[in-house]
């Protein structure tokens, strides 16, 4: 019962078979074979567009070199004030940036409102020379908090972005889950809606260890070479990320996988709902939910093995906040969640609540 994190689980057997197959023979190294290659021109075909791609071992490595393409060292990245870019990545995206400064915007739910960015960007005129410029909006779907942009909201945040001069990034961790929630194309979820770079997750979404930046704007991805190899991301076998690129998008494997990752944090969830004490301050829209639990449950679950996180109530209305004797945690699936566990982990929450 490891509800903790989607990269809890292990890699989808699909995409270890790839890197099996990969290490056979021999082929040419940091990038240049043929599976790199082809990775390259099936994430163009998914996208519906000529791509830059660049493949690294980690969503914190994605993030900041996106980041750096978009951002000089004297630029403002607006962010969410719990993105991940913010609160997890231990300064990476400053460091890669050389030295850009994140600005974190409140917003419900983990997302940043049209007229939150409007405040920020009248707080950081251009021109004045004692401040950062503003240079990047960076949005995550999905969320810190599971939650979902619409596809009319990214539209709307892109515009405002764009026509103030900044470039936009996706932190696209779980993007698999949003695009499946949302029913829409890959390309409608990202360039369509105003996205000018990519961070595109596959790790948590059953890959071994691999993300793409991915460059719609293929003009902006003139440093990335240097910035990749300078970070030390450039893999002197890159075969065996090349591999697993193609294994994740061949057949929408990437699409089954988060489907199954979220039909479990359905079930999980509509069960949970069901258990008397147990709510949850937003609706599930992806593969984590957060939800408030009673304390004799938190305790049942936690004796019988059950792993998840408590979470920070920041952001939490005063009637969402958990009481006295309540936690406010969070669970996550993946595509390695299985009916048992989740049927495991539901039973013995009613067990506790006396059902």
């Amino acid at each position: 019962m490891d509800f903790a994190s989607d990269n809890a689980g292990g890699a989808s057997p699909r995409i270890l078979q790839a890197i099996i197959a990969a290490n056979a023979g021999f082929t040419a190294a940091y990038g240049e074979d043929e599976f790199t290659r082809d990775a390259a021109v099936r994430i163009s075909d998914a996208f519906e567009r000529d791509c830059a791609v660049f493949l690294v071992t980690t969503g914190t490595a994605a993030n900041a070199l996106a980041l750096a393409a978009l951002t000089p060292p004297w630029g403002a990245v607006f962010c969410h004030e719990d993105a991940h870019i913010c609160d997890d990545e231990c300064g990476a995206p400053e460091f890669y940036t050389g030295g850009a400064k994140l600005v974190g915007l409140h917003g419900p739910q983990g997302k940043i409102t049209a007229q939150g960015l409007s405040d920020a960007l009248d707080l950081y005129p251009r021109g004045r020379v004692k401040q950062v410029q503003p240079a990047a909006l960076s949005l995550s779907q999905a969320t810190e908090c599971g939650t979902l942009y619409t596809l009319s909201e990214l539209a709307d945040l892109t515009d405002l972005a764009h026509g103030a001069g900044l470039g936009v990034h996706m932190d696209g961790a779980r993007f698999a889950n949003a695009v499946e929630t949302l029913g829409c194309t890959p390309a409608e979820a990202s360039w369509k809606a105003g996205i000018d770079v990519l961070s595109f997750g596959a790790t948590k979404n059953g890959a071994l260890a691999c993300e793409a930046v991915i460059v719609f704007d293929t003009a902006r991805a003139a440093d990335l070479p240097f910035r990749r190899k300078r970070a030390g991301h450039t893999l002197s076998k890159g075969r065996f990320l090349g591999a697993q690129m193609q294994a994740y998008l061949a057949d929408d494997h990437w699409r089954e996988l988060a489907r199954g990752a979220n039909e479990m944090a359905a079930r999980l969830a509509h069960g949970l709902a069901a258990i008397p004490g147990i709510r949850a301050p937003w609706p599930r829209q992806v593969n984590e939910m957060f939800v408030v639990l009673p304390g004799a449950i938190d305790r049942a679950l936690r004796q019988a093995g059950a792993r998840y996180y408590d979470w920070g109530t920041r952001g939490l209305t005063a009637m969402q906040a958990p009481g006295a004797d309540e936690s406010f945690v969070r669970l996550v699936t993946s595509f390695a969640t299985t009916h048992e566990q989740v049927d495991y982990f539901l039973r013995i929450a009613r067990t506790a609540a006396g059902g």
